[in-house]
């Protein structure tokens, strides 16, 4: 009989506490401020899409830290100019005779054309706001972009440079891509459409007729959010799409059992005759935030990059149809089935997210935006040959650790995500969570905007966290990653960069800083004081009391009439409102679709402000000047 160990009370008291000590301790050094954030002056290139030249010869690659488009000559492997365009580029198209290069300025709300043989930028085009993804018709006349904060698709007139439509798409369209025979633009988006509180998240992809310029279609993707780049065979057989497949309406304490996102694609077109969604996980590791896609011309095999896994995936596509012929729709979930089909798995840069194919198609770039370089792979051989430096700063600082702690999935158990899934290119995912450390079922959550976080805590929809450490440290690795902890040094340069996230332009305010008459009239209801009758509304019910400041927030917890049964308090931590209208869903837990829901549905006995009073016409006008924040 082996004997049995006694422990003395204060190991046990010990062990109990120490760990809670290690936590409190890493809190205590990962504290840094913003102004270590604003500090680090590197500016690093953040490669994310490309094109090449007809003949090959060059690549046009799309810089989103440095607002530049650096051209590289692909026989000698370097960067030989530099062309600056606007703010935060993030797509770029070139016309089939390579003469003009189109890219998208998201933060500048422009095009920016650029004659490929001077290099030179020869006009700005307007479109809407945030534009990512662009694609050119096959005549050459009309451009399409789509607008990542308007929800729409631009449709612009190259001759005249005027954009002559708006095509409503899905919210947050950011890809597009133009069918083999021209007649047809598929579009996709990355935040789910608006639909009703804890349902699934679905999303589309807008079908667009070139002839017309009308939106023909809309192919409902089921439980799909986050839906990136789209491509399509070179005979237009067969489409697909990149996305995610979350898992927030179930408790992450699931994590163990299987995915909180699945990494899948959506497959379509006449080979499918319907749509199909396919995973590309693995039963025991996950290949996270597929993004980019290419199809090879004989149309053998699809290329995947997984931003957050680093590498690139190869899948076979006769193995593929076999597979779906044989599973049928049953392998959506169904993570033995990617050994059906993965013929390989390639660790490329870090994040990588564009690529595309040699015109011969014997080699593939791979655009990787977190280490500013061009992984060539050997597609005949499925291996990285060599890389293209693109000239970024050598040296890594704070800023940039952090960003790639942000983005990278590794620290999840097994791989499954990152950071950057929930907060989708640093900002929001549109879904509501349950998260299993409030409890199951409890205390539904809706994730926030990152941007400008300083002076803001506390933090959590409940204040329950302090500061930002705690907030991204032992909150993210014990509860959701279910992994290791970050080291102190980690902790530090991820709070930095998340500290350092800006605002993004605000398009509902005026250029020269006026409001509209609209919005001075919603400004005088937010900051009234009486109610129409004169008497005086209580301190707490005005918007301005808690409200204020410079993000708009005291900073306190209150009961504000929002709080449900399944959350375990009524008080809710006041909000910053700077940017809100970016925010949606809305209130803590995602229950109201839009702001206005937030009042004619959520606030019938006035807690939340005095709206109660207001006509439809004055509520209009305090929503915009809400947008204005």
């Amino acid at each position: 009989m082996r004997p049995v160990l006694r422990i003395p009370e204060w190991c046990k008291v010990a062990a109990k506490v120490v760990p809670i000590a290690a936590l409190l301790l890493a809190g205590a050094i990962a504290r840094p401020s913003s102004s270590q954030a604003g500090s680090q002056l590197e500016r690093y290139l953040s490669p994310i899409e490309m094109v090449m030249s007809p003949h090959g010869r060059r690549l046009f690659v799309v810089c989103e830290g440095t607002d530049e488009v650096r051209v590289v000559d692909t026989q000698s492997a370097r960067v030989v100019a530099s062309v600056p365009v606007g703010h935060e580029p993030r797509g770029i198209v070139a016309s089939s005779d390579g003469r003009q290069l189109y890219v998208t300025n998201s933060w500048t709300d422009n095009v920016s054309v650029i004659d490929a043989a001077t290099l030179k930028v020869t006009a700005t085009l307007r479109t809407g706001a945030e534009p990512t993804g662009i694609v050119l018709d096959r005549s050459g006349q009309m451009l399409y972009v789509a607008n990542r904060l308007s929800d729409d698709i631009s449709v612009i007139d190259v001759k005249t440079g005027h954009e002559i439509k708006r095509l409503l798409a899905g919210r947050g369209a950011s890809y597009l891509a133009l069918s083999p025979d021209g007649k047809w633009i598929y579009g996709t988006h990355i935040y789910p459409n608006a639909g009703t509180f804890q349902a699934q998240p679905k999303s589309e992809i807008t079908v667009i007729d070139t002839a017309r310029q009308v939106v023909v279609a809309r192919r409902p993707l089921v439980n799909a959010a986050g839906v990136f780049h789209v491509a399509l065979s070179a005979d237009g057989k067969l489409g697909v799409a990149t996305q995610l497949r979350p898992k927030n309406l179930i408790p992450l304490a699931h994590v163990e059992h299987g995915w909180v996102f699945g990494d899948s694609l959506s497959l379509f077109g006449a080979d499918i005759d319907g749509t199909v969604q396919i995973p590309i996980d693995e039963l025991d590791r996950y290949y996270s935030r597929p993004w980019g896609v290419a199809i090879t011309p004989d149309k053998s095999r699809i290329f995947v990059t997984t931003s957050g896994s680093d590498s690139v995936s190869v899948i076979g596509v006769p193995k593929l149809m076999a597979s779906v012929r044989a599973r049928g729709h049953s392998i959506t979930n169904d993570l033995s089935a990617s050994a059906d089909y993965v013929e390989a798995r390639m660790p490329v840069g870090r994040e990588p997210r564009g690529l595309l194919f040699s015109p011969d198609a014997r080699r593939l770039y791979v655009v990787n935006r977190l280490d500013d370089n061009i992984s060539v792979i050997d597609t005949n051989r499925n291996k990285v040959i060599s890389t293209i430096d693109l000239g970024g700063p050598k040296t890594v600082n704070a800023l940039r650790r952090g960003e790639r702690t942000f983005y990278k999935s590794d620290y999840a158990f097994q791989g499954q995500f990152g950071c950057a899934n929930c907060h989708l290119d640093a900002t929001i995912d549109g879904l509501q969570w349950d998260l299993e450390p409030d409890g199951f079922g409890k205390d539904i959550v809706d994730n926030r905007l990152l941007e400008e976080l300083s002076g803001t805590e506390p933090f959590k929809w409940n204040g329950g966290n302090p500061d930002l450490p705690t907030e991204c440290g032992p909150r993210v690795e014990k509860y959701f990653f279910r992994s290791q902890s970050y080291s102190p040094e980690e902790l530090t340069d991820l709070v930095t960069f998340v500290f350092s996230l800006r605002y993004r332009p605000n398009r509902e305010r005026l250029p020269n800083g006026e409001l509209t008459p609209a919005q001075e009239r919603g400004k005088a209801i937010f900051e009234r004081t009486k109610y129409k009758n004169k008497k005086a509304i209580p301190e707490g019910n005005q918007c301005a009391f808690c409200h204020n400041g410079p993000k708009y927030t005291n900073r306190q917890q209150l009961d504000v009439g929002t709080g449900k049964p399944t959350d375990r308090s009524p008080l809710i931590d006041v909000p910053q409102l700077s940017n809100v209208v970016y925010s949606g869903p809305f209130l803590h837990d995602g229950s109201a679709q839009s702001l206005e829901e937030i009042w004619t549905v959520f606030n019938p006995k006035d807690k939340h402000g005095v709206t109660n009073d207001l006509t439809k016409d004055e509520l209009n006008d305090l929503i915009e000047y809400l947008k204005t924040l």
